[in-house]
């Protein structure tokens, strides 16, 4: 496993970083430096990509290099951000600005602990109305749905499954549409 790179700064400092081709997000004041994915996680971000964009024609879905400006501390790049037509999420020029409708993030090797936690708590503590974490190697969806400022969760679910999403005007998504199953 290749541990990912952190070096602390600010906002202000992220921002004024030159353009790269590098995955670097802003968590809890720390920039933090992943390697490139794996083309099984890219395959999967195309997947829900364009899975949601055909079940909500409203709104906007984008996918790396996209900040989510939360504070001066947290700048996260999500997989894929989906902001409903109405959203309190203001897209910018360069960033997101506020707690996106729907987050969703693919676990990989070097950032699995990453989403699990820090960012599961800092999409919650933000107000992320739901968040969906993929497992491309058991091929299971774990789906949170912020309830009461704490979230639940809605299940998890395999190739075989669907569920409905709430935020997504609770349409049904077909698991294997997902994994390419």
């Amino acid at each position: 496993m290749i541990d990912q790179t952190r070096i602390r700064m600010t906002a202000d400092e992220y921002l004024a970083l030159p353009e790269s081709s590098n995955f670097e997000e802003l968590i809890n004041g720390e920039l933090i430096m992943t390697p490139l994915p794996l083309t099984a996680h890219q395959e999967i971000n195309g997947n829900v990509y364009f899975l949601v964009r055909g079940l909500i024609p409203n709104g906007k879905v984008f996918h790396p290099p996209t900040g989510v400006y939360f504070d001066d501390n947290n700048i996260p790049e999500p997989d894929i951000v989906w902001v409903a037509e109405n959203s309190r999420c203001k897209i910018g020029e360069k960033l997101l600005e506020g707690a996106p409708d729907l987050i969703v993030e693919i676990l990989s090797p070097s950032t699995a602990r990453n989403d699990k936690v820090e960012k599961f708590q800092l999409y919650e503590k933000f107000g992320v109305p739901e968040y969906w974490i993929i497992d491309p190697v058991h091929k299971l969806i774990e789906v949170w749905v912020l309830d009461g400022g704490r979230y639940v969760l809605q299940g998890m679910y395999g190739v075989g499954d669907s569920f409905d999403s709430a935020i997504l005007g609770g349409k049904a998504v077909v698991v294997k549409l997902i994994f390419g199953s």
